[in-house]
């Protein structure tokens, strides 16, 4: 797997994050899912570290014993994605990691009980183009999560609107 294919979208509202998927017959079969268009998954909270829900069908499993961290994402019984902010101990596939991921970050983006995540492929750049003035009235972070308010920007990676994009000569 190449990296722009190994990365996903995972989005809550209008939040989102990207994770890395690992290589196996799982994730390959997500990725072929998602060429389909995004897939939204209903998640609950399950023994106060992680959020399960059921995938729209059953991907293959090579299940090994694993101690997760916070930011892990796991397919769970075939069926079932697994988004963890704590930690646990069990027998699951591994599907990947969501970049950046903290405890405390992890909360605020998945919140209490139940929600609604939708899992989308990445566009094969990472980022999108962006050009002319279309930037002057819109939100405009560094990576680093600090305000823009200078204009024009810099050439670089921002987060307009939620979204991480590439920002050329202006």
């Amino acid at each position: 797997m190449t990296s722009a294919q190994n990365k996903i979208l995972i989005s809550v509202g209008d939040n989102s994050m990207t994770a890395t998927l690992v290589d196996n017959a799982a994730t390959r079969q997500l990725l072929s899912l998602l060429q389909e268009g995004p897939i939204e998954i209903q998640m609950n909270d399950y023994g106060g570290f992680e959020k399960v829900g059921m995938l729209p069908r059953s991907f293959t499993t090579s299940n090994t014993q694993i101690t997760t961290v916070p930011g892990d994402i796991m397919l769970y019984q075939g069926n079932n994605m697994v988004i963890f902010y704590g930690s646990n101990s069990w027998s699951y596939t591994r599907l990947g990691h969501i970049d950046g991921a903290t405890p405390d970050n992890l909360r605020l983006f998945l919140g209490n009980g139940s929600v609604t995540v939708t899992i989308s492929s990445e566009p094969a750049a990472g980022v999108d183009d962006i050009v002319g003035d279309a930037l002057l009235n819109e939100t405009v972070y560094d990576l680093k999560g600090n305000l823009i308010t200078t204009r024009p920007l810099s050439p670089g990676l921002y987060i307009i609107n939620g979204l991480k994009t590439k920002v050329e000569n202006q």
